[in-house]
């Protein structure tokens, strides 16, 4: 009988032993889990494309300003410009003093503004 309670006392020792080892092996874990988590600063996932979406939008903004504010060429060999929408709008009301000329000026630009463009004489080969 002795021999068997020296047994069990070595049973209950290998069991208590691993149990304490898993617990501390544990704990060191949940400790490294904790430090790793405060000390490593990880941005977010999509932090660089949102700050170059918003530079992005930015510069489209400001170009969008500038040509609604600024006269400009659409296309120059049609004749097709930019206006500003206050000088747009006063040429509007000045010509439809008018409506019949400015129907037909509507017109003609409408039909100029969508003529196909002139074709560009193609560059002489170097070899021919």
């Amino acid at each position: 009988m002795n021999s068997d309670t020296n047994n069990i006392n070595r049973a209950s020792n290998h069991v208590s032993s691993a149990v304490t080892g898993f617990i501390i092996a544990s704990l060191i874990f949940i400790a490294l889990v904790v430090v790793v988590e405060f000390s490593v600063h990880v941005p977010a996932i999509d932090a660089d494309h949102a700050a170059a979406r918003a530079k992005a939008l930015a510069e489209i903004r400001v170009a969008e300003e500038k040509s609604l504010d600024n006269p400009g060429w659409i296309d120059q060999s049609r004749g097709i410009v930019r206006l500003p929408i206050e000088t747009a709008m006063q040429e509007m009301v000045q010509a439809w003093q008018n409506p019949a000329q400015a129907r037909a000026d509507l017109i003609a630009r409408q039909e100029k503004a969508s003529a196909p463009a002139p074709i560009v004489p193609a560059k002489p080969n170097p070899f021919e």
